[in-house]
């Protein structure tokens, strides 16, 4: 099969592969398109937590992120960590430049293990501005709180704190529902015109290291290729459920899921 889209990835690496640019990457391919990267950061992890983070230089991630674009120019573009005030600027003045319409931003805060990924003077600007360049943006709860100041406990509590990121000048908003303690997760899509509540029952694994990486790639790719954003929400969610149910079962602490639960392999090498 030949990739349906291009997508440009810009966010960390994960050494252990679970989350960040390699989730982003198996997704993107596993959903059928091809993926581009920008690393914003190295961090040295596995599945029991990050053990140190390595910021790569502002300058150098814009060079990656035009550099790219102007030779293959992406349908879609998914970003995720980035870290700090610095690195935020950079990537603005780069989406300025490559005048790409599909944006998909996770403000990816807090890794699993509870390790702060980003300092408070980033997530400020990336209120301020990232947020109102974008198409959608895709916090789970934790990153909704620390956004709106609010805390979240009900499915209303949701939809207040997207109401309030959307009076902030986000365009649409996908809050994931997994981290409330409920027997169904409930992930809600709203913007000015619509509410979209998607109900799905609760798998119970500690298995799912990097899925709000996979799911906003998931977005991306679909969104890319055509689909509407709530339509593109909904699909997404369907794939990281199914790849939530795999259970890998990988490394000693909360292990990946897997990004080939899409795939029929129909050709043999030999």
């Amino acid at each position: 099969m030949k990739p349906k889209s291009k997508i440009l990835i810009i966010a960390g690496s994960d050494s252990s592969g679970g989350a960040g640019i390699q989730a982003d990457i198996k997704t993107v391919t596993a959903l059928g398109s091809y993926a581009m990267t920008a690393i914003t950061a190295v961090t040295i992890q596995n599945t029991t937590g990050v053990r140190s983070i390595v910021p790569i230089d502002p300058k150098e991630i814009s060079n990656q992120i035009e550099f790219t674009s102007k030779d293959i120019k992406p349908d879609a573009i998914k970003i995720g960590m980035l870290h700090s005030e610095k690195v935020i600027k950079s990537v603005i003045h780069s989406l300025n430049l490559i005048k790409i319409k599909k944006i998909i931003l996770d403000p990816v805060m807090v890794a699993k293990s509870g390790t702060k990924l980003i300092d408070d003077k980033a997530i400020k600007i990336l209120k301020n501005k990232l947020m109102k360049k974008v198409s959608l943006i895709t916090p789970n709860i934790p990153e909704a709180e620390m956004l709106t100041g609010t805390q979240i406990k009900t499915k209303e509590d949701m939809i207040f704190a997207a109401s309030m990121l959307i009076g902030f000048g986000a365009k649409n908003v996908f809050i994931k529902g997994g981290h409330l303690d409920s027997k169904v997760v409930l992930d809600i899509f709203v913007n000015k015109k619509e509410i979209k509540i998607i109900k799905n029952r609760r798998i119970t694994t500690s298995n799912t290291h990097g899925t709000g990486c996979t799911l906003s790639t998931a977005i991306t790719t679909f969104y890319s290729c055509g689909k509407s954003l709530k339509k593109s929400c909904e699909l997404a969610t369907k794939y990281v459920n199914n790849s939530i149910r795999s259970n890998l079962n990988f490394g000693k602490g909360q292990g990946p899921i897997n990004h080939l639960s899409s795939i029929i392999v129909e050709k043999k090498f030999i």
